[in-house]
């Protein structure tokens, strides 16, 4: 199926298009980046024919920028912060691009030293860690995928592409599309969860958001996709750890979202810093050469993560620095990040004979071609206008914008007698937890954003309350650490309220990389403080900050109502309490399940059976089979699943017809009906699952969603199409396949529920 390249093509990839066939690769941005790149063809010929080696090997070099604000917490500088010494780097050609600063001004008098000062004229790319937002932050992207609104992943990257782009930088190091299936790794919170198909979605909403249609307009800015490849699927969740898996794995579950960027206009990549089957993937030439570029025909630039070329000695795969930029340059790494191993080795390398001249070239023509796409070569000031720069960043729509993906965002777990949402008047609250005041809520990765203005939970509850409310905050504990007598004093608090919101979870440096986490729980402090009050007997509201699923224990678990507020960003303060008094209802569904215990980890409701399957019921289980001791092989909260303030009925599942032709299409449709007396989005899912294949396939696949928006007492007939390319499989032969057969399908509100059906699939 091909979906026109706009943003009504990114809501119908929801709406059951095949993981296989995400979205068209967009027209436009394509035919607009090759048109600049062939303008400039011969320019980019003659710039190399004219190259000193060491000019290219500084075309491949890039640093951190010493120019432009940068706080010194993020990817420190190494020695290589005096910008005195960077500019006579960049005079002698000896640097293709910076990293990590922002400024247009500043910008504009860089690029002059580029373009004025130095023998070729070449310009300056600028590159920056803009993952979820600039000086306007939006919810972490675990979050936003807990809206399952790609419009709004759409919108919010357009919008830190446009401040991005205002402030002079041409190219971002998003989107994550690791697949995330281990809550221990810390960076999970940088994805879009645990499904193929939703961080499919989400990768191409996003890097269509960041680019636009032309990668050289003025507000455009460069998306890269990372980290390739399999980088989330490290051992034990343990940041940088070693991946090791069968290509079958590899090309089902951790290559599609990439696939997905590209084909959506990505025409930058960053290398992973992990190994993968004994091979790291900064030196890699299956997958960074046979794959991205034999196979899929990518014609963009791959740059390393932070000094990961360098890191192949520690991997062992690399005798030392010259070794490693061999390696690297070979395998396919154009842009060396920080290492400056390229500067200090190629030049002896292509003399001596050990890396051919051809592979240098190869490298400097596909990074300047990209520089052409993004309009550098026609003008080099693109971006660096401190007038735009003010208009744009930070600007009062962005701040609109997330607030709202703030309130999209949000999932709520549970809602014992209606607890939520809360009046406005009458009750008196008690918020007790670490995260009441503070203003802590951008998340990590959020190295500009403007804390003056990032609003906390108590900002956003006193703006939304009458003036006069009984409204108390009590810290009780530390996000890891005990505060004297802070129990006795949240406990008072508790006894003096009508209701009790605890403000728990985790900081945002505990969900982060290198932020593993060996036990997913609610830390200790604060889960003594939780039992504490809990005990009271008061109503208690669990607002959850977190940056992953956790397993969740005791008063947390048996709170009357858990409201999963992740990193909201800038407004999330006032987002929590657009949701918690009912302005607006809750709508988010999990990317990831929640599991019963930490050791359920790594976790994923599209496991697969086994021979001996996990009995449904519980209570009479069978001893030999695939379960734990302690807890079901299941999720205590699963995938897909989030509940609004109004109950949603699922009812009369019917298929067009019990078989589907090769050829053909078979309709499945069910009635969602709002049985409450609130309005309701309900997001309707479809789930199949092939029953005998040549290779064993999971018990379920998302295969497709919809948002309903439904009045009190409403209903709506809710409709699937299936046909035979949403049904195909990763084979033994390592592509797409399918074989006749039975399918199960559902359309449920979650991974672990919904109406099922059969269908037969016949050639």
């Amino acid at each position: 199926m091909t979906l026109a390249p706009s943003r009504r093509a990114l809501l119908a990839g929801a709406l059951g298009v095949g993981a296989v066939a995400v979205v068209a690769p967009p027209r436009a941005l394509a035919q607009a980046a090759e048109a600049a790149i062939q303008r400039h063809a011969a320019r980019i010929e003659d710039l190399i024919a004219r190259m000193t080696i060491q000019e290219k090997a500084g075309q491949l070099s890039l640093f951190g920028d010493p120019f432009r604000f940068r706080p010194e917490n993020v990817n420190p500088l190494d020695g290589q912060g005096d910008p005195a010494r960077i500019a006579a780097m960049i005079r002698r050609g000896e640097c293709g691009s910076l990293f990590n600063g922002i400024g247009a001004e500043a910008g504009r008098t860089i690029q002059r030293i580029a373009v004025e000062e130095t023998r070729l004229g070449i310009p300056m790319l600028f590159a920056a860690d803009i993952i979820h937002g600039l000086k306007t932050v939006f919810p972490v992207p675990l979050a936003e995928a807990a809206s399952w609104d790609l419009d709004l992943a759409f919108r919010t990257a357009q919008a830190a592409g446009r401040e991005g782009a205002a402030s002079g930088v041409h190219q971002t190091y998003a989107p994550m599309v690791d697949v995330g299936r281990d809550q221990r790794w810390g960076r999970v919170v940088e994805g879009a969860g645990e499904d193929v198909y939703l961080n499919q979605l989400f990768a191409t909403a996003r890097t269509r958001g960041f680019q636009g249609d032309d990668l050289s307009r003025p507000d455009s800015m460069l998306a890269t996709p990372k980290h390739f490849a399999a980088y989330g699927a490290a051992e034990a969740g343990l940041d940088y750890n070693t991946t090791d898996m069968s290509e079958g794995r590899l090309r089902t579950t951790y290559l599609p979202p990439f696939k997905a960027a590209f084909d959506a206009g990505a025409l930058s990549v960053m290398s992973g810093f992990n190994d993968l089957n004994g091979v790291p993937a900064s030196g890699s030439e299956w997958l960074l050469s046979d794959i991205l570029r034999g196979e899929w025909g990518f014609k963009g630039f791959v740059v390393s993560d932070y000094t990961s070329e360098q890191e192949l000695i520690a991997h062992g795969y690399a005798a030392d620095g010259r070794d490693a930029a061999r390696i690297a340059l070979l395998a396919g790494v154009d842009v060396s990040m920080m290492s400056g191993l390229y500067n200090a080795h190629i030049p002896e390398l292509v003399e001596s004979g050990d890396l051919p001249m051809r592979v240098v070239d190869r490298a400097v023509r596909r990074f300047l071609s990209v520089k052409a796409a993004l309009g550098l070569f026609d003008d080099p000031y693109r971006g660096m206008d401190p007038a735009v720069e003010a208009r744009v960043v930070g600007s009062q729509a962005h701040y609109d914008l997330s607030r709202e993906a703030g309130r999209k965002s949000m999932v709520l777990l549970k809602n014992e007698g209606n607890l939520l949402p809360l009046p406005k008047t009458g009750k008196s609250i008690a918020v007790i937890g670490p995260f009441g005041q503070d203003t802590e809520v951008f998340g990590p990765w959020t190295i500009w954003g403007d804390k003056t203005r990032a609003v906390s939970l108590e900002a956003g509850l006193r703006a939304a309350l009458p003036a006069g409310t009984a409204l108390t905050f009590v810290k009780g504990a530390e996000a890891e650490g005990a505060i004297s007598g802070g129990i006795e004093a949240a406990v008072t608090a508790a006894r003096r309220a009508d209701v009790v919101i605890l403000a728990i979870g985790e900081s945002q440096s505990m969900s982060a990389e290198a932020q593993s986490r060996a036990d997913i729980v609610v830390p200790a402090p604060q889960q003594a403080l939780a039992e504490a009050v809990a005990a009271v007997g008061k109503p208690v509201v669990v607002l959850l900050r977190t940056g992953r699923a956790l397993e969740l224990s005791g008063a947390v678990k048996n709170a009357q109502a858990i409201l999963v507020t992740w990193f909201l960003g800038s407004e999330s303060g006032n987002a929590i309490a657009d949701v918690l008094f009912g302005d607006h209802a809750p709508s988010g569904r999990l990317p990831v399940s929640f599991p019963h215990l930490s050791g359920q980890q790594p976790y994923h409701y599209d496991h697969k059976a086994t021979g001996r399957p996990m009995d449904d019921d519980q209570a009479n289980r069978e001893e030999y089979r695939a379960q734990f001791r302690e807890t079901p092989h299941s999720a205590l909260y699963p995938f897909g699943h989030g509940l609004g303030y109004t109950p949603v009925t699922y009812s009369g599942l019917t298929l067009s017809s019990p078989t589907l032709a090769w050829d053909g299409r078979v309709t499945v449709s069910a009635t969602v009906t709002n049985t409450g007396s609130r309005p309701v989005e309900e997001t309707v899912q479809l789930y199949i699952r092939d029953k005998v294949a040549r290779l064993t396939r999971p018990v379920r696949e998302l295969k497709g969603f919809q948002k309903v928006t439904l009045a009190p007492g409403a209903s709506q007939t809710v409709q699937f199409n299936l046909d035979r390319a949403l049904l195909s499989y990763v084979g033994p032969e390592m592509h797409l396949t399918l074989e006749p057969g039975e399918f199960d399908v559902w359309i449920a509100p979650h991974a672990q529920g919904g109406l099922g059906g059969s269908l037969r699939l016949t050639r």
